[in-house]
C-alpha cells in the first residue's frame, strides 16, 4: 500500500475515534449534569452500570486512539504495513478494511490467544 492510501485510512480512523471520544466525554459530562439536578430520583445501581460502560467505552476509543498514533509512527518510519512482530507484509486487504492493523491475520489470532 503507497503512503498516500495509508496516510488516508489513518486520518479517517484518527478522525472517526476523536469524534467518537467527544460526543461519548460530552455525552457523559451531560449526563452528569443531569444526574445532579435530578439527584435522589434515580436508582444508584443504574447510574453506576451506565457509568461503568461509558468509562468502558472511552478506556476502548482511547487504546484505539494509541493505535491510530502507532500507525501514524509506522507511517513516518516506513514500516507501515508490515507486521510488528515478524515484518511480513499484510495485505492491502486487511490494512483497507483495518486500517490500524498492526499484524497479519494469522499473527493476530495467535496473540488473541494467549490473551484470553
Amino acid at each position: 500500500m503507497d503512503d498516500r492510501r495509508a496516510r488516508e485510512l489513518v486520518a479517517a480512523q484518527r478522525q472517526r475515534v476523536e469524534a467518537a471520544l467527544r460526543d461519548l466525554t460530552g455525552e457523559v459530562n451531560a449526563e452528569g449534569d443531569l444526574e445532579r439536578q435530578q439527584e435522589g430520583e434515580s436508582d444508584a445501581g443504574s447510574e453506576l452500570a451506565t457509568e461503568m460502560v461509558d468509562d468502558a467505552l472511552i478506556a476502548g476509543l482511547r487504546a484505539e486512539l494509541e493505535a491510530v498514533v502507532r500507525a501514524e509512527k509506522r507511517i513516518e518510519d516506513g514500516t507501515y504495513g508490515r507486521s510488528v512482530d515478524s515484518g511480513v507484509a499484510i495485505p492491502d486487504e486487511r490494512l483497507e478494511s483495518q486500517p490500524l492493523a498492526e499484524r497479519t491475520v494469522e499473527e493476530q489470532r495467535r496473540v488473541d490467544a494467549t490473551e484470553r
